[in-house]
């Protein structure tokens, strides 16, 4: 997402003392900020245009005229449809700021409205049948809005530079389109008349570039991949061209550049430094998603950067800038947020995207783990606000363009899927999530990555989504441990920053030190409140250290040695079944909160499922003598009802 240098610091100035200059940066920071202004803006459009549901917008072509160095646009854009009822009108979104000349439908002009609502309504003379494909062209000018910067110029070393942005919700500022989150535009032309000294930098594949002979060039792109409106982009001004490829198989890697970038050795080496990141997602993400058309960098003068759809709008040239927006081709680009509520989904992979470039090119082992403090120390800076947006007017802007939310806890917690799941299932399960067939070149939801990991991994992840995703906070763990002969034995209490999560269920980073030098690791499974473990040791232990490469996020948590942990203390928190065999009714043991719960006949199969609520008995008294499984919270035990 963009990245801009424009910044209330007063807002910020909170977030300074961790390490900022690798977690919220001067252009993560300028980014939330910019995103909020434009986001205030268009707020009441929110994530869908219910007038625009019933066709499907299959291919747009632009065919415009812009000089840089004049604030307008003119020209046309056909679009080709499908509606999905019979429809007597049609309705796109734009600005009314922007004068529609005309509305051309097979040679015959049609009646329309420019309406305040920012949308264009096209009255057709019948009406039109469902599932039949059709098109029409809409001729418009004027100057764009200024309240959303999607569409600005200025200059760059004396020569004028004009360049669009269009997230969230600026596309309809200077052309008309469709840009609710729920359908993507299939293909897209763009055709740019401008001034001949110009170039015009754009999605997809490059077409030509045509003299016109009066001092004017058309410069034509194209993209053959669904994309969403808020992706669409250009940029002009006299760039200089750097053509080259990347990627085995090779592809082309197409850079536009200003002249005073291409004589800067270090933006040069990090704009070429693109092709190793790019190997490494390749690695880590799977194939890049636009390889039969391109990817590269067009500079802009917003500051920051833009994941627009194969080439990245450029403000800056630092590397984790580069692999945050090249991360988005992936997330944010062909799978794309299907609500702004779910901006994580971009915003979250990109950022875990600079995780991956930092540990894997970037950094030294001991540097990432500062990169990681820094982060974890930042995440858990306020005690509250959720991952998700659970605003469902989109009414707060703060919570939505979030950096220490929808960025980094977003990056961090995928982070935490990692550790739970182990590196090579969790990359193979993510490549599998924006590959498969409903969600490939798709808008998703939360639900649908949910989902996805089930059936990649086998494991439900709908709890930790409760509480990472959806709920708000971090746990803050006191462990305790003692040795006995070879048995080492730990107790984990947690606490929680917000009432909003009951228990975090983690299993723990535990990292045990002997006195002469042995090291030994394991992960037992929280997933109750004073929880015990055992573990044989077979050395003295001199330490124990806890989330010791910041795998999870917690906060402030201790680790003491405490030789008082006694057997009685065990038996009490033991998890039991009591009595056993069962008359009537069964109480449990060991479990301290609600959760779900299930019985099964020995055959396997479900005789009873509910929510278990500690201190009050289970009713048993239908049920049948025999022998029972009862679990609850990855335990089982059985028992005999008489």
């Amino acid at each position: 997402m963009r990245k801009f240098y424009f910044l209330l610091l007063a807002v910020l100035t909170i977030q300074q003392s961790y390490a900022q200059k690798n977690i919220d940066n001067i252009e993560r920071k300028g980014l939330i900020a910019k995103e909020m202004k434009s986001f205030a803006n268009k707020m009441a459009v929110g994530n869908i245009n219910p007038n625009t549901l019933n066709y499907d917008l299959q291919y747009q072509r632009m065919d415009v005229t812009v000089d840089p160095a004049v604030y307008s646009i003119a020209g046309s854009v056909t679009s080709h449809f499908k509606p999905t009822q019979n429809i007597s009108s049609i309705y796109f979104d734009l600005d009314d700021q922007m004068t529609v000349s005309q509305v051309s439908y097979h040679g015959n002009n049609l009646n329309f409205q420019q309406l305040s609502t920012k949308e264009v309504k096209i009255d057709f003379a019948s009406a039109l049948s469902a599932n039949v494909l059709d098109s029409l062209t809409i001729s418009y000018s004027g100057a764009p809005p200024t309240a959303n910067n999607a569409f600005f110029n200025g200059t760059q070393g004396g020569t004028a530079v004009l360049s669009t942005l269009s997230e969230p919700y600026g596309a309809q500022d200077w052309f008309p389109t469709k840009q609710s989150l729920n359908d993507k535009i299939e293909r897209f032309d763009i055709k740019v008349t401008t001034p001949s000294q110009y170039s015009v930098a754009g999605n997809g594949k490059f077409m030509s570039e045509t003299l016109l002979g009066n001092g004017q060039k058309r410069t034509f792109w194209r993209t053959q991949y669904p994309t969403t409106a808020y992706l669409i982009a250009f940029s002009i001004t006299n760039f200089v061209k750097i053509n080259d490829t990347m990627g085995n198989p090779p592809f082309p890697f197409v850079n536009y550049i200003f002249p005073s970038t291409s004589t800067n050795t270090t933006s040069m080496s990090n704009i070429d430094w693109t092709k190793t990141v790019m190997d490494t997602f390749e690695t880590y993400f799977g194939p890049y998603p636009f390889r039969n058309e391109k990817y590269g960098h067009m500079e802009f003068q917003a500051g920051g950067g833009m994941e627009h759809q194969t080439m990245s709008s450029m403000g800056g040239w630092s590397r984790d800038l580069i692999a945050h927006e090249l991360a988005h081709q992936w997330f944010g680009d062909k799978v794309t947020c299907g609500a702004w509520n779910d901006i994580w989904l971009n915003e979250g992979f990109a950022t875990f995207g600079e995780h991956v470039a930092n540990e894997k090119l970037l950094m030294t082992n001991a540097n990432f783990l500062n990169y990681l403090l820094g982060q974890k120390n930042y995440i858990t800076s306020a005690t509250g606000g959720s991952v998700y947006v659970a605003d469902a007017n989109l009414t707060n802007v703060g919570t939505i363009f979030n950096g220490r939310l929808s960025y980094s806890k977003g990056g961090y917690v995928l982070r935490m899927i990692k550790w739970i799941l182990g590196d090579t299932a969790f990359y193979q399960a993510i490549k599998e999530y924006h590959s498969r067939p409903a969600l490939a070149y798709n808008y998703v939801r939360t639900q649908d990555l949910n989902a996805s990991l089930l059936t990649s991994t086998g494991k439900d992840f709908t709890e930790f989504f409760n509480d990472w995703i959806y709920g708000q906070g971090y746990p803050t763990y006191n462990i305790r441990w003692k040795q006995v002969g070879n048995t080492l034995t730990i107790k984990a209490s947690q606490t929680q920053s917000s009432p909003t999560v009951s228990f975090f269920e983690m299993p723990l980073p535990i990292k045990v030190n002997g006195t002469g030098g042995q090291v030994a690791y394991f992960a037992p499974n929280n997933t109750v409140n004073n929880q015990y473990f055992t573990q044989s040791v077979a050395f003295p232990v001199a330490s124990v250290e806890f989330n010791y490469e910041y795998q999870i996020l917690e906060k402030n948590s201790t680790v003491t040695q405490d030789n008082t942990l006694g057997t009685a203390e065990m038996m009490k928190n033991e998890f039991a079944l009591y009595p056993n065999p069962v008359k009537n009714e069964i109480n449990i043991k060991g479990v301290d909160r609600p959760a779900e719960f299930t019985i099964y006949f020995s055959d396997g199969k479900l005789v009873k499922k509910g929510i278990y609520q500690p201190g009050k008995p289970i009713n048993t008294s239908e049920f049948v003598p025999g022998t029972y499984i009862f679990r609850i919270n990855d335990k089982s035990m059985k028992f005999l009802k008489k």
